[in-house]
């Protein structure tokens, strides 16, 4: 029964990471995973005291606790815990008051729950190709988008290295278009001197188990713009005004807006707490798993034959992914076989939206992303969390060296 659960989980931990599926068979021999959820200090002892103090449901004491460490850590205007990065961006779509027919600029390299969280409230999908260096959205390219229908850019930071903000955030002064920046990979990350999610209009925080700070399923929307401060709270609280309430500024709550169910339980939060205690560790770990990734294989990237994550000098990374760039699908398909043979689970990234059966029924025309196209079929992701030890590092490096030595001096 336990292997038959472990089994289960590796299944669906593949497919969510990975985009498809994989038969019992392979997922039984797999030694390294590509993530593993981690605790690293004392999640557990705040899991039982969120049960123990009767207050399990969201928005308790661990909620608060949670939100204030956000604040302070980021020296944010104000954070708000949501069940999900997902949640968070639905919400950002709800406080930029997106409507049926209008455009938001976004690059087709991203999770589907960037996009979906304005075109559930009927806003259409413009997207512009990525830079070949970072994998972020071209901020030179952004401009030439930009329609009398176009309400917002939603960028998205990959991999934990910043888009070009001043230039977007520029683009969107002189436009009068929101940004909310997607950084679910992106915490304790910076652009220049400024934390990633705290420059737009809003930012987006992600806590999936995938992500450097987890609770499993969870995110953070931070409101950077002042006024939209007070409608957030109640989007988030089911439409109501009951954080006034529970504040003694109204003497009852009530339905005033839209609005829906975004709070996460406060066992969910009490978790969070424990891992935003030790975020610099987990950093400074990952940072250390990446450098090693990086010395192994430095000579495939001398020779040309791959190339790894690129941060520029303004950028601080929080080590969120170490990728390889390979020469081609045929190429990346025969890694990911070759390091799953050898017992390590190796997925690639994001299918792009535009080439999406979904995109492709909104009609209008065929956006053109070369470099979209071609970079998503040459990226694998290797294994990266908190407790991959140095001896699981270097193995998984050597079999890619083995890899690239069979290929080209075998």
């Amino acid at each position: 029964m336990r292997t038959e659960r472990y089994t289960s989980s590796l299944r669906n931990s593949y497919a969510t990471v990975c985009g498809t599926d994989c038969d019992k068979e392979q997922l039984m021999i797999i030694r390294i995973p590509f993530n593993k959820p981690s605790v690293v200090g004392s999640e557990l002892t705040y899991v039982g005291q969120a049960v123990a103090g009767g207050h399990a449901s969201g928005d308790g004491p661990f909620t608060r606790r949670a939100e204030a460490m956000l604040e302070k850590s980021f020296d944010a205007n104000r954070a708000l815990l949501t069940t999900s990065c997902t949640s968070a961006l639905e919400l950002a779509a709800l406080l930029c008051d997106l409507q049926p027919g209008d455009e938001v600029i976004v690059p087709s390299y991203t999770f589907v729950s960037t996009a979906n969280a304005f075109v559930l409230r009927g806003a259409r999908p413009v997207f512009v190709d990525i830079r070949p260096d970072t994998l972020n959205i071209d901020e030179r390219l952004i401009e030439q988008a930009i329609t009398p229908r176009t309400r917002a850019i939603f960028p998205i930071h990959y991999a934990g290295v910043a888009c070009e903000m001043d230039a977007i955030m520029d683009i969107a002064d002189r436009h009068d278009l929101f940004v909310v920046e997607d950084a679910a990979q992106g915490i304790f990350a910076r652009y220049k001197d400024r934390w990633l999610g705290t420059i737009g209009h809003l930012g987006c925080f992600s806590f999936h188990e995938t992500k450097n700070i987890s609770c499993g399923e969870g995110g953070a929307l931070l409101v950077n713009d002042p006024a939209m401060e007070q409608r957030a709270e109640i989007l988030r609280d089911k439409g109501t005004n009951r954080s006034q309430f529970l504040r003694g500024q109204v003497d009852k709550y009530t339905w005033v807006d839209v609005g829906s169910s975004y709070l996460p339980s406060d066992m969910l939060a009490a978790f969070l707490v424990g891992q935003m205690e030790n975020m610099e560790k987990i950093t400074r770990r990952r940072g250390e798993i990446f450098d090693r990734y990086a010395t192994v294989l430095a000579p495939l990237v001398e020779r040309g034959l791959i190339r790894i994550p690129v941060a520029p000098k303004h950028c601080t990374t929080n080590y969120h992914m170490f990728y390889i760039l390979t020469a081609d699908i045929e190429e990346r398909t025969a890694l990911i076989a070759h390091l799953g043979a050898a017992g390590i689970l190796a997925v690639f990234h994001y299918v792009p939206l535009h080439s999406s059966p979904f995109a492709q029924s909104l009609g209008g025309p065929q956006a053109n992303l070369p470099r979209t196209d071609e970079l998503s079929g040459r990226l694998v992701r290797l294994p990266m969390y908190f407790e991959l030890t140095d001896w699981e590092v270097e193995e998984v490096a050597n079999s890619v060296l083995d890899f690239y030595r069979s290929r080209h001096l075998g």
